[in-house]
């Protein structure tokens, strides 16, 4: 196969990345993998689609660390016609675009419509993920499986619900990921609530959830694949997300420690509950965030983490999702009429 992975930016990717791990496993199972930014694309005046990309070939690598030293190597790069690919994977992190170039964001989601118009794989599905730019994404799953959430930019309604709920909620940007502009509103911050609540709005809507108390212990990333838990050997790619100090975010690029996790029936009811929208909505690999039985997010677009249950459980979960890439391309010879949207769950 030939697999495309559509990154930020290649030069500032790390090798921490999940991205990065499931390229280099896609390179040592012996496929041609690259990866390309979101500014590298481009649409030509014959109506083809190119893409200034950089990948090495006939290597097996050990580190992440080695292999992303020879894909930025300079000189690398070269243009390559999109139509010659397998499947591409979207795979940017629509926060850390926001500040610097908020252009990219829907622009490597209509590049991904127009590739899959093409006849690419592509993952996950973009039209879905032109819905899923915002937060707002989240409240179309069941609210069985939701804490309670209000969703304005209405400082007297925002403050108003912060006292249903007893004076502690959590407080965040509807746009942007990572942990960013994430507060914990308790009762002796009240006189700051309408500060908070400017610094969030200056940005757009403002989301206000029930504080739940089992988020003392962190969070739990889960990754699905297909609307179903990543399994290996009977190992769940799954670990607890804790936060370091008296910060409440658990994310792992604003400092939580992943340490592994027991999956309970509840996990696992939970994504139940969750498939049949994942499934049709053409989510391949997502990234559940998960507090007792309730859903805090659903990462569509870069979840991270696979480095980190590789390394607590010796399994190689990158290895099982590209497996499940090839038996796409697979299915997709035998039936050229699927839409994107289904086979990217096939």
């Amino acid at each position: 196969m030939k697999i495309g992975f559509v990154v930020n930016d290649v030069l500032t990717e790390q090798p921490v990345y999940t991205t990065v791990r499931l390229a280099m496993q896609a390179t040592n199972m012996g496929h041609e993998a690259f990866l390309m930014g979101m500014g590298d694309f481009a649409y030509e005046v014959d109506g083809s689609l190119s893409a200034r990309a950089r990948g090495v070939s006939g290597k097996n690598y050990r580190s992440t660390e080695r292999y992303l030293d020879d894909v930025q190597m300079p000189d690398l790069e070269q243009q390559i016609s999109l139509s010659e690919f397998d499947v591409v994977m979207l795979r940017s992190d629509p926060a850390a675009d926001a500040a610097d170039a908020p252009w990219a964001n829907n622009a490597g989601v209509a590049f991904g419509q127009l590739i899959a118009s093409a006849g690419v794989l592509v993952v996950n599905d973009p039209g879905t993920l032109a819905n899923a730019l915002s937060k707002a994404y989240f409240q179309h799953f069941p609210e069985v499986v939701r804490p309670r959430t209000m969703i304005t930019r209405d400082q007297a309604r925002i403050a108003g619900f912060v006292a249903e709920l007893g004076g502690k909620a959590v407080l965040k940007p509807l746009q942007g990921s990572g942990g960013s502009g994430v507060f914990l509103v308790t009762k002796e911050e009240s006189p700051n609530l309408s500060q908070i609540i400017e610094a969030i709005a200056r940005d757009g809507y403002v989301v206000v959830q029930e504080y739940l108390t089992e988020a003392k212990n962190g969070d739990v990333r889960m990754f699905v694949m297909n609307g179903k838990p990543l399994k290996v050997n009977g190992k769940y790619a799954a670990f607890r997300r804790k936060s370091t100090g008296s910060d409440i975010r658990s994310n792992m690029s604003a400092g939580g420690k992943a340490t592994a996790v027991t999956v309970t029936d509840e996990m696992l009811e939970l994504v139940d509950v969750v498939r049949p929208k994942l499934v049709a909505d053409g989510m391949f690999l997502v990234g559940l965030d998960i507090v007792g039985d309730k859903l805090m997010e659903v990462n569509v677009f870069s979840p991270g983490g696979l480095g980190s249950s590789t390394a607590l459980y010796e399994e190689n979960f990158a290895a099982a999702v590209v497996e499940d890439l090839e038996r796409k391309v697979g299915i997709r010879d035998h039936y050229r009429q699927l839409h994107n949207v289904d086979l990217a769950t096939a």
